[in-house]
């Protein structure tokens, strides 16, 4: 049973504002709370949809339609959902028909730098995201509403910021309607009061909020960049152009040779088995002799036990988070968890668990590195931990993340509905050896990258902070 808090009980006034309903979630939800709060601040407040500009008003989901995707980057264009708008990487976004998204009845739904994103309906309902540079060219999807700042009256980065705080939070989600699937009407958005305070305040925590989209964007191309030099060097380039839906499906097939390693279909396919005769025709060792000594294997299983923020907690991340920007994992006891929950420095962590959708994140990895150290992190992972010095984490990751290795992996998959990768079929992936100057810049771009993506999330901070400071500064009175 929730409580409310005893020192800012629900208010006789509140229910004359809510038409005498005797319903506890806007009370409970915090929203009355933060609406007395900026009534209080002794500056202008203004309705959100006063400062937007373009189609709808400036805020605005689009139209249910039928999509049509592709493959070919010629004939589509990158197509961000409610979950997608949360990805740290957006190699692996769905693409929507040029020719449907460029129609009159979608174009609008084009992404600029510097909107806000609200996800507007189910489990993601209320999460918000700011549209960096290298987002130009994407579509939104209907379950997105789009927030477009007119320029002239307000900056970017700031409304982004309010949104994002946790003031924007409580009046965001308090708008929640629905039982099974959750909702939020862009009417209801458009109704949100933003403080104003002064120009020199916005611009300042505009310009964190700008940085940090900068150097989000920076992160995406350093990866980028390094997972195709190492293809260039390992003249495999053309690889990265797999085409790999275009090939034709694996059908009527025959292998010899057969052991009891495996005698599943899928793990001779024929499509994989060219990329890995391919890899194999450089200069390569394979993964289980770079992981001797280390790890190649899934974390350990355990209780959980959940504990509070500030009191010897740890934030666990699971697959879904764990390719978001800003993980929401829960909080669990550190204390009553075994040591293996957490990840050496330039892990590889796999999404080992799931199924075969092709949007799905089985078999995609990350890298473990500067703050995401302090995360715990479920046993669903492979776990790939170079023994040989030769190898960083780092290179590694630029090999694994590329589509020609997601393929190789997925083929390597095990079980019924939910699958997992081949314990030995994994060990013998060919790691291209490259040079010891060639393997180091290439680790080192990622590594700068990942050093981008968490200064990112420290301006991002910074901008919210100094938005805080201001309503406290204006209201009076300490906000907890």
């Amino acid at each position: 049973m929730k409580l409310a808090e005893p020192g800012n009980p629900a208010r006789r006034g509140w229910l004359d504002k809510q038409g005498l309903k005797l319903v506890a979630k806007p009370y409970l939800s915090g929203v009355f709370a933060t609406q007395r709060l900026l009534e209080r601040l002794r500056v202008e407040t203004v309705p959100l949809e006063e400062v937007t500009a373009g189609h709808g008003g400036g805020i605005f989901s689009g139209p249910l339609f039928r999509r049509v995707y592709l493959t070919d980057p010629e004939h589509s264009v990158p197509f961000v959902g409610s979950k997608d708008m949360q990805l740290a990487d957006f190699t692996t976004l769905p693409r929507l028909s040029k020719a449907d998204a460029e129609s009159s009845s979608l174009h609008y739904l084009e992404l600029e730098p510097g909107m806000t994103l609200i996800s507007r309906s189910g489990f993601n309902a209320g999460r918000r995201a700011y549209v960096r540079p290298d987002m130009g060219g994407f579509w939104g999807s209907e379950d997105v509403i789009k927030v477009v700042p007119d320029r002239g009256k307000i900056e970017p980065g700031y409304l982004y910021a309010f949104l994002m705080s946790r003031f924007g939070e409580v009046l965001i989600r308090g708008g929640v309607y629905g039982s099974a699937v959750k909702h939020i009407a862009p009417d209801h958005v458009g109704k949100i009061r933003v403080p104003r305070f002064g120009e020199a305040v916005e611009k300042e925590i505009h310009e964190l909020v700008e940085e940090a989209a900068e150097l989000r964007a920076a992160f995406q191309k350093g990866i980028t960049a390094a997972t195709r030099d190492l293809f260039r060097v390992a003249e495999l380039e053309d690889l990265l152009d797999l085409k790999w839906h275009e090939q034709g499906r694996d059908l009527g097939f025959a292998q010899s040779g057969l052991n009891a390693t495996t005698l599943r279909a899928l793990n001779f396919q024929p499509r994989a088995q060219e990329i890995l005769r391919r890899l194999r025709g450089v200069e390569h060792v394979t993964l289980g002799d770079v992981c001797e000594g280390g790890m190649l294997g899934s974390g350990v299983r355990f209780k959980r036990i959940d504990a509070e923020q500030g009191h010897g907690a740890v934030r666990l991340i699971g697959q879904r988070q764990a390719f978001w920007l800003r993980p929401e994992g829960r909080w669990i006891s550190s204390e009553q968890a075994p040591s293996g929950i957490f990840a050496t420095d330039e892990t590889v962590m796999v999404a080992a668990q799931g199924t075969l959708g092709e949007n799905e994140v089985f078999c995609r990895p990350f890298l473990v590195t500067g703050a995401w150290l302090n995360h715990a992190y479920s046993q669903h992972f492979l776990r790939v931990v170079p023994g040989d010095s030769r190898f960083a984490g780092a290179y590694l990751f630029a090999l694994l993340r590329s589509e020609p290795l997601f393929r190789v992996l997925r083929s390597m998959s095990v079980g019924g509905k939910q699958q997992d990768i081949h314990e030995d079929l994994r060990k013998y992936i060919p790691v291209p050896v490259l040079t010891e100057a060639d393997r180091n810049r290439i680790a080192e771009t990622v590594r700068k990258a990942y050093r981008q993506r968490d200064e990112a999330d420290r301006k991002e901070d910074q901008a919210l902070a100094k938005l805080e400071a201001a309503v406290v500064l204006h209201s009076g009175v300490a906000t907890g």
